[in-house]
């Protein structure tokens, strides 16, 4: 304790002794100043060069209390006790200090949100709605630019936000903001929100593909700023804003809102004058697009990477990039499994609504950099009268949505006396009538339970098993036929294991059997509907039922081989029909099975075979 005192006592000792010298420095610079000036002016009277008095000769060394610290020091404290010209003595006693507020308690905050730089003061939600509020006038450029600031702050919160799971709860209240007036916002929120989280680039090319259903401008407004953004960033070489750009745009491209010659135009950009960081842009492109292209452009992509095998072939590329084009070929080997180019849950948009810009790299292009700051408005609020519209068309007017909410839960809270109904078994006055569902929920389960049955059944044997275990009421055995049709057209190529059912059901019960020859007359008369593997799926399905009798051939009669009775559909069907029937049973059986008497005597192939006219028979 007493060493730590004496310390104590040490170090004040030094400081008063550091003080004093600091004065005595002052003091002797403040007298060598004033000599230096002296001097100087001594030199300036001079007409013919600069006269030197006696002192001149001497030499000049500066003392220590000359330096440059000490010098701004005393410069700073002789500034703050130098008077301007007019100005009392500010001492303490003649300072009078003010007993109301503080001033900045007393400003207007609503002139300070309008006179300051956009973003530049910022003001709690409260007090922006409460400023909002007391504004009278709606159209002054005053409430403008408070709803545009918080327009700005609703669509940055709600972009970042948006994410996979939410977003379908996103959409609605970002299209409830006015996106005719801040499309400018968005699209600079979703670029930044984009290069500083590429990997939610996918839910954001989601997110403008819906909008773009709905504002088309503002998809192209943000695609002509991508395409800007990727031109500037690669002639400057700029890798980072390069890849994101890129990224952004691949996205777009899957979801239909680019035309897939923007992604050719730009892999070709990349693949022109190939380099290490060129070629590595062009791979990660491809991995991103490339699915798309393999089915809209296969083309395309052949010549791509044709181009690709060129530049490996080569050599003059670094080896790393060299790996990652192997790797790039592996995966287009396996048909780009792994980078599917929408995730299901993010395929929010039909086909039917979808609106592709066709923009090209050589298109000039604007960006309009003037949407994104603010500009007073003479007609806004018939511009947010215009855009309520709009809402209302897109998202349906906020009424009727709580009056189906009424209704829905309503229903939701009948639904056990519905069932009751439904049983027959209603409380009511004597001789009410027995209510019956219109609404087919009974017809639905039925066939959710029979395609759920047959898709989750091992083999045939099993399916038929469960599928007799179901109480299928009289009067919906169609049903059951109807599903196994579907289920088989829906499949990639035709499964023996739906022939085998069909002919198992046909085995079992005549009612199945007839139902069957029902269904192949009316597959036949709307052929014309399926796609070409549905109907070459549906074709062998019933050539298996021919060629193993579970149908008779007497089905065959309805079929009228001419110009006029038949089209491509149908045509595409007999073909596929008998080619099977002749793969099945070889040739000589089935001349055979035509050439029975008993077909011939009943007519079953004169419509197949006709021999009315030469025109017919040709």
């Amino acid at each position: 304790k007493q060493a730590r005192s004496e310390a104590g006592r040490e170090r004040k000792r030094r400081r008063s002794r550091s003080r004093s010298r600091e004065d005595g420095h002052h003091r002797r610079g403040s007298r060598s100043r004033s000599r230096e000036r002296g001097r100087r002016g001594s030199r300036r009277e001079g007409s013919n060069g600069r006269r030197r008095n006696g002192r001149s000769g001497r030499s000049r060394s500066r003392s220590p209390s000359h330096s440059r610290g000490h010098r701004r020091e005393y410069d700073i404290d002789e500034g703050r006790n130098r008077r301007r010209p007019g100005e009392g003595d500010r001492t303490r006693e003649n300072v009078q200090y003010p007993t109301t507020a503080r001033p900045s308690a007393a400003r207007d905050d609503t002139k300070i949100a309008a006179t300051t730089r956009t973003g530049g003061v910022y003001i709690p939600p409260y007090k922006l709605a409460k400023m909002m509020q007391g504004v009278d006038d709606k159209t002054s450029e005053q409430y403008q630019r408070l709803t545009w600031d918080a327009l700005r702050k609703s669509i940055n919160g709600l972009v970042n936000k948006v994410n996979t799971a939410n977003i379908k709860d996103i959409l609605p209240e970002l299209l409830s903001e006015n996106l005719n007036r801040g499309k400018g916002l968005l699209c600079r929120s979703l670029m930044k929100s984009q290069m500083a989280s590429p990997a939610f680039t996918h839910v954001y090319a989601a997110l403008v593909a819906v909008i773009n259903t709905k504002l088309p401008e503002t998809g192209e407004l943000l695609l002509n700023r991508l395409i800007l953004q990727f031109k500037r960033s690669y002639r400057r070489n700029d890798k980072p804003v390069c890849t994101a750009a890129a990224k952004f745009v691949a996205h777009l491209v899957n979801q239909q809102v680019a035309h897939e010659l923007l992604a050719l135009e730009m892999l070709a950009l990349f693949l022109e004058n190939p380099s290490d960081d060129s070629v590595e842009l062009a791979v990660g492109f491809v991995k991103e697009v490339g699915f798309l292209l393999h089915e809209m452009s296969p083309r395309g992509l052949h010549s791509v990477f044709e181009r690709f095998r060129g530049i490996l072939h080569e050599g003059e590329i670094d080896k790393r990039v060299q790996y990652m084009i192997e790797g790039l070929f592996a995966v287009r080997k396996a048909a780009f499994e792994g980078y599917p180019s929408v995730v299901p849950e993010l395929d929010l948009v039909e086909s039917d609504d979808q609106i592709t810009h066709e923009l090209s790299l050589e298109d000039p292009l604007e960006a309009k950099p003037g949407l994104d700051v603010f500009k007073a408005n003479p007609d806004f609020q018939a511009d947010e009268d215009r855009y309520e519209k709009i809402k209302k068309e897109i998202l349906g007017d906020s009424d009727d949505s709580d009056d189906s909410d009424e209704d829905a839960s309503a229903s939701s809270s009948g639904d056990e006396e519905m069932g009751e109904q439904q049983r027959g078994t209603v409380s009511g006055p004597p001789g009410a009538g027995k209510i019956s569902d219109m609404t087919e929920t009974d017809l639905v389960n039925l066939r959710r339970t029979i395609y759920l049955t047959i898709m989750s059944s091992l083999d045939f044997e099993e399916a038929g098993h469960k599928l007799m275990k179901i109480s299928i009421p009289q009067g919906r055995e169609g049903e059951l036929i109807a599903m196994i049709i579907e289920c088989c057209s829906q499949e990639r190529t035709y499964v023996r294991y739906y022939g085998l059912l069909a002919q198992r059901f046909c085995y079992l019960n005549q009612v199945y059997q007839d139902h069957f020859v029902d269904a192949f007359i009316k597959q036949y008369q709307t052929i014309h509907r399926l796609e070409t593997n549905k109907l070459r799926n549906v074709a062998r399905l019933f050539a298996h039922l021919l060629e193993s009798d579970g149908i008779p051939w007497s089905v065959l009669g309805m079929v009228h081989i001419t110009e006029d009775d038949t089209t491509s559909s149908s045509r595409i069907f007999i073909k596929i029909l008998f080619q099977d029937l002749a793969e099945e049973l070889g040739l000589k059986r089935l001349n055979e099975r035509l050439q029975d008497p008993a077909s011939v005597a009943g007519g079953w192939f004169d419509a197949i075979f006709p021999k009315d006219l030469p025109k017919n028979t040709r």
